[in-house]
């Protein structure tokens, strides 16, 4: 007996969360808990990056455009790895003239993890007021 192919009707619905941001003169459609190849950040491995240039974010029935980006919006991708991309050969060759040329090339590429998209205020953490009185009792105490 064959087996049943799941239809995509039956699969798990994927996040309706999504943004379109601007990165190194590009436009990329991120999804949260993805990882994308982009071109190189001047980062280390493992370094959390937020990307400011928000052009689009739709989370679930609520979109937001932005004239160009959207106030407040913020991506912040992890740096997973730095890797290169695939080779290209470019061969440019001139008829009856014996003038051949072969170059190759590989682009340098990031590869990031979208950790969270997020708009306005939600995300703010409120700011640490140290108190002189609660940091002396500490010190007391000890």
């Amino acid at each position: 007996m064959a087996e049943k192919k799941s239809s995509p009707k039956d699969e798990a619905p994927q996040s309706d969360t999504y943004a379109i941001v601007e990165a190194s003169g590009q436009q990329f459609w991120l999804q949260t808990d993805r990882y994308y190849d982009l071109d190189r950040f001047h980062a280390e491995v493992d370094d959390v990056l937020t990307i400011d240039k928000v052009l689009l974010i739709k989370a679930g029935n609520d979109l937001k455009l932005g004239k160009p980006y959207v106030k407040d919006a913020k991506v912040e991708i992890k740096i997973l790895e730095h890797r290169r991309g695939p080779k290209i050969i470019v061969y440019k060759m001139r008829p009856k003239k014996k003038t051949r040329r072969k170059n190759g090339h590989r682009q340098e590429l990031t590869r990031v993890l979208v950790q969270s998209i997020s708009v306005g205020s939600k995300t703010k953490k409120p700011k640490e007021t140290k108190d002189p009185k609660t940091t002396a009792n500490k010190v007391e105490s000890d």
